[in-house]
C-alpha cells in the first residue's frame, strides 16, 4: 500500500494517528508506529520542553519506527513554547512534526532549515495553497465532519478533499470522518495520500471508550463559532451548555470557564463525561468495539483490501 505519503514519511500504511491534545503520548504515538502508521505526540500535553524531551525518549524505548511531534499553533490562555520546543527535537533527532492551527510561517525557516518533514493541517483549500507556498511537504485537509477544530466553511470531507488535492501539488491526507478501511480505500480514491485515524488504544479511562462505542453520528456538535474558533465537541451537558449561551450571545469572558482545557482532563483521566468539552468527530458513530492499535490498523487495511476488490468486482460486471 505505497503512495508517496508513506515513501516521504517512511512507513508501511498511509494511516496516520494525528496529534490530539491530552491523548497524544508515548504509549499510543508508539503503538501506532510499530503497527505500520505514523504516531504523533502532541507537545503542548507536554508542558514544558523537558517534559517534551521525557516523552520523546519514552516513544524511543517503545519503537525504531517513524513518529512526528505537533506543534500547536491555537490561541492558547498559557504560552506554547514553541521555539523551545523546536530546540529539543532537534537535540533528540526527530525528523517529523505536524503543525496546527495557525499558519506555520514564522517556525518554517527553522524547521526546514534543520530538514524537518513538516505536515501542516488546514481546514480549508485557501489556507492549503498558502501552506505549500510557505514550503511544507505536506497538507491535512479536514473536513466538517471532523472532531476538534472544522474552521469556519461547514464543508464536508467529501468536496474539501478533492478540491485540495486539485489546488496543490505536494501530497494531501485525509482527517476528518475517516475511522475504517472503506474510509481509506475512498480517501485514496479522491486523491489523498493517507488518512487520520483514532485508535482504542489511547490513555483515556474507560468511560470514555465505552460513550464512544455507543454513540452515533449524531452525537456531536460545533461549538465556539461566536468567537471565531470552531470546535467539534462530544454532545455532553457542558457542550449544550455551551451552545445554549452562544445562542444567547454570551461573551467570550463568559464561555472562557465552560471551554478551557484544563476541563478536559476530567473527562479523559477521571471519566466523568460531563466534567468538559473534549472533541470528537462524525465518526465516532462507526466505532463499534474497542480494539487494540495493531487489530485496529490490520482491520482497516483489510478492509480497505476487501473495498477495492469490491471495486473491482462492480467494473467488470459494468464491462459485462
Amino acid at each position: 500500500m505505497k503512495t508517496r505519503m508513506t515513501e516521504l514519511l517512511g512507513i508501511e500504511y498511509p494511516i496516520i494517528c494525528g496529534g490530539m491534545f491530552q491523548v497524544g503520548r508515548a504509549p499510543l504515538a508508539a503503538a501506532v508506529s510499530e503497527a505500520g502508521g505514523l504516531g504523533i505526540i502532541t507537545s503542548k500535553t507536554q508542558v514544558t520542553p523537558e517534559g517534551l524531551r521525557d516523552e520523546i525518549r519514552k516513544v524511543k524505548t517503545l519503537t525504531k519506527k517513524p513518529f512526528a511531534v505537533n506543534l500547536n499553533l491555537f490561541p492558547s490562555q498559557t504560552a506554547t513554547p514553541n521555539d523551545e520546543f523546536i530546540d529539543i527535537l532537534i537535540e533528540e533527532d526527530v525528523k517529523i512534526v505536524e503543525t496546527s492551527g495557525r499558519s506555520p510561517e514564522s517556525l518554517m525557516p527553522r524547521l526546514k532549515e534543520h530538514g524537518f518533514t513538516v505536515l501542516h493541517k488546514v481546514a480549508n483549500v485557501k489556507n492549503a495553497v498558502s501552506a505549500e507556498k510557505l514550503g511544507v511537504d505536506a497538507i491535512i485537509i479536514v473536513g466538517n465532519e471532523t472532531g476538534g477544530h472544522p474552521g469556519m466553511g461547514d464543508v464536508g470531507t467529501l468536496v474539501m478533499l478533492p478540491r485540495a488535492v486539485d489546488s496543490v501539488n505536494i501530497p494531501v491526507i485525509a482527517g476528518g470522518g475517516f475511522s475504517d478501511g472503506r474510509g481509506l480505500i475512498s480517501a485514496l480514491s479522491l486523491g489523498a495520500e493517507g488518512i487520520f485515524m483514532a485508535t482504542q488504544e489511547a490513555p483515556i479511562h474507560e468511560n470514555v471508550k465505552q460513550w464512544m462505542v455507543s454513540a452515533n453520528e449524531t452525537d456531536t456538535v460545533v461549538i465556539q463559532r461566536n468567537i471565531g474558533s470552531p470546535s467539534r465537541v462530544a454532545l455532553n451537558a457542558v457542550s449544550k451548555e455551551v451552545d445554549k449561551l452562544e445562542n444567547e450571545g454570551a461573551t467570550i469572558e463568559e464561555l472562557i470557564p465552560l471551554i478551557t482545557g484544563q476541563r478536559s482532563k476530567k473527562v479523559y483521566f477521571e471519566g466523568n463525561l460531563d466534567g468538559g468539552i473534549w472533541s470528537c468527530g462524525q465518526s465516532v458513530g462507526l466505532i463499534k468495539e474497542i480494539l487494540t492499535v495493531n487489530e485496529l490498523i490490520k482491520q482497516i487495511v483489510q478492509e480497505a483490501k476487501n473495498s477495492f476488490e469490491f471495486i473491482q468486482s462492480r467494473i467488470e460486471s459494468i464491462r459485462t
